[in-house]
C-alpha cells in the first residue's frame, strides 16, 4: 500500500545538505515519517497530485535542530527563590540549587517540567533532544515519564538517567537499573521518536565501585556524562587518581563513540587526543558556562584536534540558535579575533549535533534529504536582502536566529502550527506546572 504523502512548501527551502541548498518557492515532500523529495514545488506537485498539502507562503524551511545536552527538569527553577547566601563557585552552585530542586522532585513534577521544556523547545526550533535527568528520591520510571511528556509534545529525544554517589550507594544502584531498564525498553521496542544513553553525574560524584557497575550495566549503549566542567572536577581527579577527568574515564572504558561528554572546560591537549582517538563527542554549553562562571571550553582546539564538538544548552535555555550566537560571539572575545569562531561554530550545531545524532537514532536528522526523518521547522523570516549558500551562515546568525518558529513538524507530524500546539491545552499546563512548581519550592 503505498504511504500518505504531505507537501510542504513555502518561500526558501533551505536543505542543510553537504553542499547547502537554497530552493526558492522549493518544497519538501514527505512519506510516512521520513522525506521523499525535496525540490522545486512544480516538479513535486507533478510527482504526487494527490499529496495532502501544508502551505506557508513567504516562509523558510529548514530542519528541525538538535540539542545535544539538557535537563529538562530544570525547567520549574525559573522565579525559584534563590539561597539566602549567594552561591560563589561551581560546587556551591550545585550543593545549593541544584542539587536541592533534584532531590525534592517527585513523579509528577518530573513529568510537568519536561512537559514545559519540552514545548519551550519546540518553539525554538528544537525537535530532537539529548536530556540528562536527575530526581534521586523518585527515580525508577522517571525516564519513562519523561518518555510520555516527549509523546505528548510530539518531539524526539534521547534520554538517560544521572548516576551518582552522593546520595548514598542505594540511590545509585536506582539510577544503575533506571538507565538499564530503559536502554532495554528502548532496544525491544524500537520507537522511531526514543534513544536511550546511560547517564552519569560526572567523574567527582562517583567511586570507582559504581563506575564499574555502570560500565558493566551499560554493555556498550554509551554514556552521557559531565566531564571537568569546572576546575574542582579536575582537581578532584587529580587527588584521588593522580589523573585528569578524561584520563580516568578512558581508564576505567567510559569514552567512545557513543559517549556525549558534556562541557570538557578542563582539558588539556593530551585531553584533547584521548577524546580525538577514542571518538568521543564533546558538547559544549556556552551560556551556561557563562552563567556558572567555569571558564570557557577550548573548542576550536578540540576542532583542530579532530574531536566532533556539538552543541547543547545544559538547561539554561530551550533554542539551540541563542546557544549558537552566545558561542560565536564567546569565542572571539576569548580569542580576541573577530576572523574565529562563525564557521567553527556553526559547524558544531548543523554538522557535529547531526553526528551525534545519527548514533542513536536510526534516520538521518538535522537534514532535509531523502530518506531523513521528516523534523522540518517553519520559520517566519523574509530576509531583508538577498540569501544564497554563500551568505546562509550570516542570515542564520542575524536573522533566522532571531525570527519567530511559526510551525513545526517531526517525523511528518505537525506538532506546532501557527503558533499552536494541536492537543495541548497550554493555559492547562502552565496553570499545572506553576501549581507542583510552588509546591516543589516549598518542598526545598
Amino acid at each position: 500500500m503505498e504511504q500518505s504523502a504531505t507537501l510542504v512548501s513555502g518561500g526558501l527551502v533551505v536543505t542543510l545538505e553537504n553542499p547547502n541548498r537554497i530552493i526558492p518557492g522549493g518544497a519538501v515532500l514527505i512519506e510516512g515519517s521520513g522525506v521523499r523529495a525535496v525540490g522545486e514545488l512544480a516538479q513535486l506537485e507533478e510527482d504526487r497530485p494527490g499529496a495532502r498539502r501544508l502551505e506557508f507562503p513567504g516562509m523558510l524551511i529548514m530542519p528541525g535542530l538538535i540539542n545535544a545536552h539538557t535537563h529538562l527538569y530544570s525547567s520549574l527553577a525559573r522565579g525559584m527563590p534563590f539561597p539566602s547566601e549567594a552561591p560563589s563557585n561551581f560546587v556551591e552552585i550545585l550543593e545549593r540549587v541544584w542539587w536541592r530542586l533534584d532531590k525534592a522532585l517527585g513523579q509528577e513534577a518530573v513529568y510537568w517540567s519536561a512537559l514545559v521544556g519540552l514545548i519551550d523547545c519546540v518553539r525554538r526550533g528544537a525537535t530532537t533532544v539529548f536530556d540528562h535527568h536527575a530526581s534521586p528520591f523518585a527515580c525508577r520510571g522517571s525516564l519513562e515519564t519523561i518518555a510520555r511528556a516527549v509523546e505528548k509534545v510530539g518531539l524526539r529525544a534521547c534520554l538517560s538517567y544521572e548516576v551518582s554517589d552522593r546520595d548514598g550507594s542505594s540511590v545509585a544502584e536506582e539510577g544503575i537499573l533506571e538507565n538499564r531498564s530503559f536502554i532495554e525498553a528502548c532496544a525491544r521496542e524500537q520507537p522511531e521518536h526514543l534513544a536511550a544513553s546511560f547517564g552519569l553525574h560526572a567523574s567527582f560524584t562517583l567511586s570507582d565501585e559504581t563506575l564499574a557497575r555502570c560500565v558493566e550495566a551499560a554493555d556498550g549503549a554509551g554514556f552521557h556524562v559531565h566531564v571537568a566542567e569546572d576546575r574542582a572536577d579536575l582537581e578532584h581527579a587529580m587527588r584521588h587518581w593522580g589523573t585528569s577527568v578524561v584520563g580516568r574515564l578512558s581508564d576505567r572504558g567510559v569514552l567512545g563513540e557513543r559517549t556525549l561528554a558534556v562541557h570538557c572546560v578542563y582539558i588539556d591537549e593530551e585531553d584533547m587526543e584521548v577524546l580525538a582517538g577514542t571518538g568521543t563527542p564533546v558538547v559544549h554549553n556556552p551560556q551556561s558556562n557563562c552563567n556558572n562562571a567555569v571558564g570557557t571550553a577550548d573548542v576550536l582546539g578540540m576542532l583542530a584536534k579532530g574531536v566532533v564538538v556539538g552543541l547543547g544548552s545544559d538547561g539554561f535555555s530551550a533554542g539551540p540558535l541563542d546557544e549558537l550566537r552566545a558561542a560565536n560571539l564567546l569565542h572571539k572575545l576569548v580569542r580576541r579575533d573577530p576572523r574565529v569562531g562563525t564557521a567553527e561554530v556553526c559547524g558544531m550545531l548543523l554538522e557535529n549535533n547531526p553526528r551525534i545524532a545519527a548514533r542513536f537514532f536510526r534516520r538521518p536528522l538535522g537534514v532535509l534529504t531523502p530518506g531523513a526523518f521528516a523534523d522540518l521547522v517553519v520559520v517566519d523570516y523574509r530576509p531583508p536582502t538577498p540569501i544564497r549558500e554563500d551568505n546562509f551562515l550570516g542570515h542564520l546568525l542575524f536573522g533566522i536566529a532571531g525570527a519567530p518558529v511559526d510551525s513545526v513538524l517531526v517525523g511528518g507530524r505537525v506538532v506546532l502550527r501557527s503558533g499552536r500546539l494541536p492537543g495541548l491545552d497550554e493555559e492547562e499546563v502552565l496553570r499545572r506546572s506553576a501549581a507542583v512548581a510552588a509546591e516543589l519550592w516549598k518542598e526545598m
